[in-house]
């Protein structure tokens, strides 16, 4: 994965430098982490109020660790051949851009994350593509969501 090296703009003191290079670093652990469905390493790189935005509803949004641990896990072990290829950003907000395959079908990612002054991630938002991938993605991730309907009632409040 190509990598996108932030600069804090001119005049900043060591500490937000130090908050830069934190968001690197939580940036790129997720990254690393999603690519081999490391749910472990993944949670430790999200904010404690973390919301992931639905790329299926919109409307729908996961937040919490609870919640986005069952969500992205269902989500990275329901995928095969992840690979991030570029960052794009700097900032509190970047863009990652990644493939994978979805029952044998290819599937792109230009995910959006939001991050904290600390550098944890605090919002993530994916948009999937093409239309027959996305479609997919609903089929497998629907009923594994679906078992837990106060999960989706949270997420349709948020």
């Amino acid at each position: 994965m190509p990598e996108v090296k932030a600069r804090p703009p001119t005049g900043l003191r060591g500490r937000e430098r130090h908050n830069v290079r934190a968001m690197d670093d939580s940036l790129s652990r997720y990254l690393s982490a999603s690519e081999r469905a490391d749910i472990e390493t993944l949670m430790s790189t999200l904010a404690p109020d973390v919301e992931v935005v639905s790329p299926i509803s919109g409307r729908m949004v996961f937040s919490g660790h609870s919640d986005v641990r069952i969500l992205l896990g269902a989500v990275y072990r329901s995928l095969d051949r992840l690979r991030w290829t570029q960052t794009i950003g700097d900032g509190k907000d970047r863009v990652a851009v990644g493939e994978a395959r979805l029952l044998g079908v290819r599937l792109t990612d230009a995910m959006v994350f939001e991050l904290a002054p600390d550098g944890r991630i605090r919002r993530i938002s994916p948009h999937l593509r093409p239309w027959l991938a996305l479609t997919l993605f609903a089929l497998v991730l629907g009923p594994q969501v679906a078992r837990r309907p106060g999960m989706i009632w949270r997420a349709l409040r948020g």
